[in-house]
């Protein structure tokens, strides 16, 4: 009775393990996405993202009418859901609901072009801070604290007198001035990683340099990284409309947010629409990325991480 009772524990156990090793292994990323879709305001940010970005890409096909089209029996009419046009029609007879949903290309584009370019600069050189140390280090961060002295918003002013007014160097513009922030964390992040045990050993085994990063340092400084870039996004959004407030942003009759809010904003006391609906649109996306980046900075953070 005692042997066949510890046999068939035995077979148990054997059995339980073979279950345990057989079901799927958890991934950071396996589960930061399960943490990120349990955050009700980030899956409420990234659902607001996802509608702007579907009406930026279907702006041709959605538009009422195109976005210069002047209607000169229409001027300064008031919104009214029973009309022609229910958002209303500006000083000179544009829809304002058309003029509305192309000014989520520039805005959505603006967002995500910066961070590209943002990502390309900022990844390299902190790569390199990080990674090289010593003298390379002391020389690159140098230059980065020479950068991060100037004032992004008047950098980006200067950058865009230079260049002139126009959709491609405005994300130009913005991101060459917005990548230290992401350098100098991509710095520290290689500072802490490049000592662990798992670098040494590769290192030891003969990774090359090239290796190390792309293979073991990079992608587990990739969370911080993500998190910093999705932040990046509304404060290049409200740069934008920054630029276009004061007259140097988007070139007419392209319309964008921030430059029908700069326009109109004179008008306010009489044609209050003109400035509110845009100015609602730009606060609405910007706090959408900002509840977003919340949520997905919780769902990357190793600290948080639950066994299951």
């Amino acid at each position: 009775m005692t042997t066949t009772g510890a046999g068939l524990t035995g077979r148990a156990e054997r059995a339980d393990a073979l279950i345990w090793a057989a079901r799927p292994h958890r991934t950071l990323w396996r589960d930061a996405f399960d943490r990120l879709i349990a955050n009700r305001l980030a899956i409420v940010g990234g659902v607001i993202i996802l509608i702007f970005a579907l009406m930026a890409i279907l702006a041709p096909i959605i538009s009422p009418y195109p976005y210069d089209r002047i209607d000169y029996g229409a001027i300064s009419q008031y919104p009214t859901w029973t009309g022609k046009y229910p958002l209303g029609t500006d000083l000179v007879g544009r829809d304002m609901l058309s003029r509305l949903i192309w000014g989520a290309q520039v805005s959505m584009a603006v967002g995500l072009g910066a961070q590209v370019i943002v990502f390309l600069i900022g990844v390299p050189i902190g790569a390199l801070a990080g990674y090289a140390g010593g003298k390379i280090d002391a020389i690159v961060m140098r230059f980065v604290d020479v950068m991060y002295a100037f004032p992004q918003l008047l950098f980006v002013i200067l950058i865009m007198t230079a260049l002139g007014r126009g959709f491609q160097n405005i994300f130009i513009a913005i991101g060459v001035t917005g990548w230290v922030t992401l350098s100098r964390l991509t710095r520290a992040e290689f500072l802490a990683l490049r000592e662990r045990d798992f670098v040494l050993a590769a290192r030891a085994a003969g990774a090359g340099p090239w290796r190390l990063i792309s293979r073991h340092l990079l992608p587990n400084a990739l969370s911080p990284i993500i998190v910093a870039l999705t932040f990046g996004i509304p404060q290049a959004i409200f740069t934008e409309a920054a630029l276009s407030f004061i007259g140097i942003g988007i070139p007419d009759p392209r319309p964008s947010w921030g430059k029908m809010a700069g326009e109109y904003q004179q008008y306010i006391t009489s044609y209050w629409y003109m400035s509110i609906f845009p100015t609602i649109l730009i606060a609405l996306l910007m706090l959408s990325f900002t509840f977003f980046g919340d949520g997905l900075r919780d769902a990357l953070d190793p600290r948080t991480r639950r066994s299951k």
